[in-house]
């Protein structure tokens, strides 16, 4: 339905926005605003060929899918209802800790989250996770998205934004410097896991070698002076890489000729201290994830007293900071699709890391004398009762 401001007697709906838009999108509306960041060679060097960036987000992807999630209201929680039957099974190939898992994946590799909603008119069919590298935002007159371009193969759908429900949910991390893209960990530890790989692609180079230092072949001539002659030098470097390079020749002794002499150059891999340097490399990437080290085996971590204590901290600090957020925007984005606003959340109750945590609050809230029953269920999240209403 159009309004027209000409016709006399009708209000002009009043329009919101943000004063800043207009000048943010005045350079590129309608066009596509690209991620200033490359997501793909990212994930190959910190995910897919580092193991602590792989350790890290799986730890993370995998404890907050497993979290239980509850649906409610203001008046009610629910049991049965359209929103968790959909999240229980969004796709036929995906259940509820797959997909979520596949979301926070995403979002920890690339500071963004996509998720598409199949299906026209009332609740989606299915739920899908998209990859942040093909997803591309296009920005409207005021700032805000008015589509997504999806790119796959150099073929492109643009999925519109400016219908009743939004058919995609993009989900991003904090980023002070981009106004449509998130900033993921995996950028902020960039530069700890270029030395970790590094590091391990020296003492690989370092073990094919025979695990010794470089050395120099010093020639000196019958008379103490001279120089080796082209074929000379072809047959030392043959011979030396046939017989004295990699594992298999490790020990075998080197046998010079006239005039030949061996000068061991460089210093031990003791004297370079590379384990201790892949170490706090190893302990940055952890740090920028908000993983205590003490979780994945780093030693020379002692920030937590026992094992105990840093998987509680590793659950209030990350797991669940990372699963409100993004269960609460999943909700409100699927609330426009099913006519009514619901609230989805992780239930504390039953995550074992808090258990302690959760009955010393239990215990104290319910022994407040001075608090109402409504009071105290407000104070633990628990909607209103149906006589309270």
């Amino acid at each position: 339905m159009g309004w027209n401001i000409f016709r006399r007697g009708e209000a002009v709906p009043e329009i919101k926005a943000s004063a800043t838009g207009r000048v943010i999108a005045w350079g590129g509306s309608g066009r596509v605003a690209w991620s200033p960041r490359d997501t793909v060679n990212l994930t190959k060097t910190g995910f897919s060929g580092n193991p602590v960036g792989f350790r890290v987000v799986k730890l993370i992807a995998e404890a907050a899918a497993a979290l239980p999630l509850v649906c409610q209201d203001r008046h009610r929680r629910y049991d049965i209802h359209p929103l968790m039957a959909l999240i229980r099974r969004p796709n036929p190939g995906q259940g509820r800790a797959e997909l979520f898992e596949a979301l926070y994946g995403q979002i920890l590799l690339s500071g963004n989250g996509y998720l598409e909603a199949v299906g026209e008119g009332g609740m989606p069919h299915e739920l899908h996770v998209l990859r942040s590298d093909r997803m591309n935002l296009v920005p409207g007159a005021d700032g805000w998205p008015v589509a997504y371009d999806y790119v796959v193969g150099g073929r492109t759908h643009r999925f519109d934004m400016t219908g009743p429900a939004d058919p995609i949910c993009h989900i991003r991390s904090f980023h002070p410097q981009d106004d449509h893209y998130g900033l993921s960990p995996m950028q902020a530890a960039a530069v700890a896991v270029d030395v970790h790989n590094s590091a391990s692609a020296w003492s690989k180079a370092l073990l094919d070698n025979a695990a010794r230092p470089s050395g120099a072949i010093v020639y000196k001539g019958l008379d103490g002076q001279g120089q080796l002659s082209p074929d000379q030098y072809d047959r030392l470097v043959g011979e030396m890489e046939m017989h004295h390079q990699g594992a298999r020749n490790a020990g075998r002794p080197m046998l010079l000729e006239g005039g030949l002499d061996w000068k061991p150059m460089g210093f031990s891999p003791s004297d370079m201290e590379f384990q201790k340097t892949k170490e706090a490399a190893a302990r940055e990437i952890a740090v920028a994830f908000g993983v205590p080290p003490m979780l994945l085996g780093i030693p020379g971590d002692a920030t937590y007293a026992n094992y105990q204590e840093a998987n509680r901290a590793f659950f209030r600090l990350t797991v669940l900071p990372l699963a409100t957020r993004v269960t609460a925007a999943v909700a409100y984005w699927l609330s426009a699709h099913l006519g009514e606003e619901v609230d989805l959340r992780p239930d504390l109750d039953q995550v074992p890391a808090l258990a302690a945590e959760r009955d010393q609050q239990w215990k104290r809230v319910g022994e407040a004398s001075f608090l109402t029953d409504p009071e105290k269920r407000a104070l633990l999240g628990l909607p209103r009762l149906a006589d309270e209403a």
